[in-house]
């Protein structure tokens, strides 16, 4: 229409007319056709200043700052001053080169000509595009005569340079100054308070909002939405959608993304789902919205759907759209397209190269992503902090700590040490791989401000080096200093309990979660299933589970294998009977449990059923660690040969969980010959593992085998092997108190050896003989004697003994299996103290009670 009405002035031979021609130049700049625009600009005879600002415009609205600013020159020099339009129009073009000497010139340009305050908010709005957010605020603080879009302008510029609680401040400002709220301000604040995730000020503001009279506007309505959507309003944000009136596909597209945003996914789909019912066509801003939705649920086809829109749309040909379609196929694992369409994009941004490497570290392949990464720096490309944060999990899935330490070099070299997503990652990967000096010393920099990402990493940093009392204090530490724990927090930190059998932190932890609101989580649930059944209160753990209204799988898996731990076959059986009944779905890990606790209860027919039915009735494949808790079951019950011709019709090599679990046995019925031969095979598959040579010493040992048992000590000394140190420790008064086999330093030994002594007096009259076959030391049966007092758990023993009222239960964790006489002597001293001594040792919970263990002596 508008080429028509243009064909009709050149038939009138008007078009040269500077009113008429303008009008055509502002036509064509605003659909972007800058070159027909520029043609009738160049036949006006006589130019005024209105001519040349919608030139300018036109330029700054087509992406082509240096015409713009070119043209910004060209009309001075032909002696037309430019005016406050001519400004306006300018400061877009300046933004998009982002060049700080221009906003400083043009700064100067004003300042000689007094121009309105209307320009100095254009200044503003400058000067925080270009990245200098303080200069913007000192244009603000020296205006005269501010007005409301002043401070919507300054509040803007504060969000788009990510200082959101200067924005938030600023806004406090407008309010204590009884200001208008208009529409840039209070997008401006509900952005700011979403980014932060401050709900209280979100609801200031919106409160504002409606005394304003704005609060329905769409434009304020969308970000409001947002705000509450990124706090975890999730049904505040859905009703404040569904207030709308007449939502436009911006609204749409904003409550699609932010449910992207904060991890819901479905949701973000089933709201595209009902934006396509009523009939809104998505832009391109819905599609990069939705695309991560279909990549976080491998909904393949809907993104094959969407990607087939896009290309009949033509809104794919730019590198954000082509971006969000390689990153959406990266997830879905289809890497073959993702490569294409990479392959086929003119413009790649890092972006771009950053949605391969995340895509490949995400699926746990660190060779291809550090493999695109290399690619990505030969093409000449710089990271950025999305690239960072992609390439360090991939040295973490490979173990390359070298390679994690040149990746922290390139993060120093480009200057990303402040940003908080990298530092997390890095402290995550020196925690993974195993260096957790680094990780501390860069956790406790004291310029690094935590966030409760960072808190959670090092607390699982700690408990993957098996430092749970470190992670206990650091997550003590983490509320003392004011960052409330989230689930992540809570799931990473009851295990640390469960590690060290720490009951009263364990139920301090429930207690939390309670108050929290995060008690029907099934994650959280189910962890709790697990503290408490190692803790030793298997009684709670069949409470909680019982009363819990959502479980999963994992739920009856985590049950089964606290029935195991505890050596409660028959309950284990019927329980997987029932899990079976309730139709819920057994799986690997379902199998692994109840053949664990057909081991420790000695159920041999049980097992071999359980075993039999996992092919005939489940259709699952039994894996090595199957066959690992056949041949333990088998082995325990002494029937060796079984065990032996079980591991000879396996469809697949055995490993060391085989070959151990058949040594084991051999140990515990003294079978020096297949013990010989399971060693063999365990020191080929694991030759730096010393517990498997203590294993056979003990059964020479047992055997009485001297001369065998030196050689094997030669053996390790000359291999560089050394024994795993036996550890107990004991919680008394909410503190964990660790004994290392042979300590004689701590300060109460004295106390601690007069009461043993009173108690092997004891244990004497009640025909009490030590087993020296133990002790793998070819001396005299008295210095034998002797070192087995120097056993860990009968240190941490007499020390709970001594500092703890009578009647009270007694909680030991050992870190490696009881020996056969410390087996013995607890169950003495638990008949001499009247006590109750539960011992969780490498095995399984030992609960000793009047002279006898639940165990049965069958472990």
């Amino acid at each position: 229409m508008g080429v028509q009405i243009h064909r009709e002035i050149a038939r009138k031979g008007i078009e040269s007319d500077v009113f008429v021609g303008t009008g055509l130049v502002d036509f064509y700049s605003k659909l972007g056709k800058i070159g027909l625009a520029r043609e009738v600009f160049d036949k006006i005879p006589e130019l005024d200043v209105v001519a040349w600002n919608a030139m300018i415009a036109g330029f700054s609205q087509s992406l082509e700052p240096f015409e713009a600013l070119g043209f910004f020159l060209k009309m001075q020099l032909a002696g037309i001053e430019p005016n406050s339009v001519s400004l306006l129009n300018l400061f877009p073009a300046i933004s998009q080169l982002s060049s700080i000497l221009l906003c400083r010139s043009i700064h100067g340009f004003i300042i000689r000509r007094k121009f309105s305050s209307r320009v100095s908010n254009g200044l503003i709005d400058m000067y925080s595009k270009c990245g200098d957010v303080d200069f913007a605020r000192r244009v603000f603080d020296r205006m005269c005569g501010r007005d409301d879009g002043s401070w919507g302008t300054m509040m803007a510029g504060f969000v788009h340079n990510s200082c959101f609680v200067e924005a938030l401040e600023l806004f406090d400002g407008l309010k204590r100054e009884n200001l208008k709220l208009n529409q840039v301000s209070a997008v401006s604040a509900l952005s700011a308070a979403g980014e932060i995730r401050d709900f209280e000020k979100g609801k200031e503001i919106h409160d504002y909002s409606v005394r304003a009279g704005i609060d329905s506007d769409i434009l304020v309505a969308t970000p409001l939405m947002t705000m509450y959507a990124k706090c975890g309003e999730l049904e505040k944000a859905k009703q404040t959608f569904e207030g709308i009136p007449r939502k436009d596909i911006v609204a749409w597209s904003a409550i699609i993304a932010a449910f992207v945003q904060t991890g819901h996914p479905k949701e973000a789909l089933s709201l595209f789902r009902d934006m396509q019912r009523g009939n809104l066509k998505p832009n391109r801003v819905t599609i990069m919205g939705v695309l991560p939705a279909c990549g976080e649920l491998s909904a393949l086809n809907l993104g094959k759907s969407i990607h087939c829109y896009v290309i009949k749309a033509d809104i794919g040909s730019d590198v954000s759209t082509g971006t969000a379609l390689v990153a959406m196929y990266a997830k879905c694992r289809l890497f073959t397209v993702a490569h294409i369409l990479f392959n086929r994009l003119q413009q790649k941004d890092v972006v771009t190269w950053n949605a391969l490497i995340n895509g490949y570290a995400q699926i746990g392949d660190g060779i291809r992503a550090m493999e695109m990464f290399h690619q990505f720096q030969f093409a000449g490309h710089h990271p950025d902090s999305g690239t960072i944060v992609g390439v360090l999990p991939a040295c973490v899935i490979m173990d390359a700590l070298d390679q994690g330490t040149c990746i922290h070099g390139k993060i120093i070299k480009f200057g990303f040490e402040a940003d908080l997503h990298v530092k997390n990652a890095l402290i995550d990967m020196y925690a993974k791989c195993g260096d957790l000096t680094t990780a501390e010393y860069l956790f406790n920099e004291t310029e690094f401000t935590k966030d409760e990402i960072s808190w959670n990493i090092i607390i699982a940093g700690y408990m993957q080096n098996g430092r749970a009392k470190e992670a206990i204090a650091a997550f003590h530490q983490m509320r003392s200093e004011s960052v409330w724990p989230n689930l992540v927090t809570i799931v990473s930190i009851l295990p640390a309990a469960a590690y060290l059998a720490a009951l009263r932190e364990g139920m301090a932890l429930h207690a939390y979660v309670i108050h929290t609101g995060f008690g029907s989580n099934v994650l959280i649930g189910n962890s709790l299933i697990d503290m408490y059944a190692k803790c030793g209160r298997l009684d709670y753990s069949e409470q909680f589970f019982d009363q819990m209204k959502n479980k999963d799988t994992v739920s009856w898996n985590v049950m089964l294998s606290g029935y195991a731990i505890h050596g409660l076959g028959n309950s284990a059986v019927a329980l997987f009977l029932r899990m079976q009944e309730s139709c819920i779905q057994v799986d690997s890990v379902s199998f692994v449990s109840v053949l664990s606790a057909c081991r420790h209860g000695g159920l041999i027919e049980e097992g071999r059923k359980v075993f039999d039915s996992m092919n005939s009735k489940h259709q699952i494949e039994p894996k090595l660690e199957h066959y690992a808790c056949m041949v333990d079951l088998l082995g325990r019950a002494g029937e060796l040969d079984e065990a032996w011709n079980f591991i000879q019709k396996m469809p697949m090599a055995p490993d060391a969980g085989v070959w151990g679990a058949l040594l084991g046995a051999c140990r515990m019925h003294s079978n020096v010959w297949i013990g010989e031969i399971a060693l063999n095979h365990l020191v080929r598959l694991e030759p730096q593992n010393a517990a498997h040579h203590v294993v056979l010493s003990n059964i020479y040992a047992q055997s009485g085998r001297w001369g065998d048992v030196g050689k094997m000590r030669r053996n390790m000394n000359s291999l560089g092997l050394k024994k795993m140190p036996g550890c107990s420790w004991v919680e008394i008064k909410n503190k964990v108190h660790a004994f290392r086999v042979g300590d004689q330093t701590h300060p109460q030994f004295e106390n601690m050896r007069k009461l043993w002594d009173d108690l092997l007096e004891k244990m004497e009259t009640m025909g009490y003989v030590p087993d020296t076959s133990c002790v793998l030391h070819n001396v005299e049966e008295e210095e034998k004697e002797s070192f087995l007092f120097s056993h860990s758990e009968r240190l941490a023993i007499t020390f709970a003994l001594l500092n703890t009222e009578p009647g009270i239960p007694i909680n030991i964790v050992k870190n490696l299996r009881v020996c056969l006489d410390c087996h013995t002597t607890i169950k003495l001293i638990s008949q001499i103290t009247v006590r109750k001594i539960i011992v969780r040792d490498a095995s399984r919970f030992h609960h000793f009670e009047k002279g006898t263990c639940s165990c049965r002596d069958y472990w």
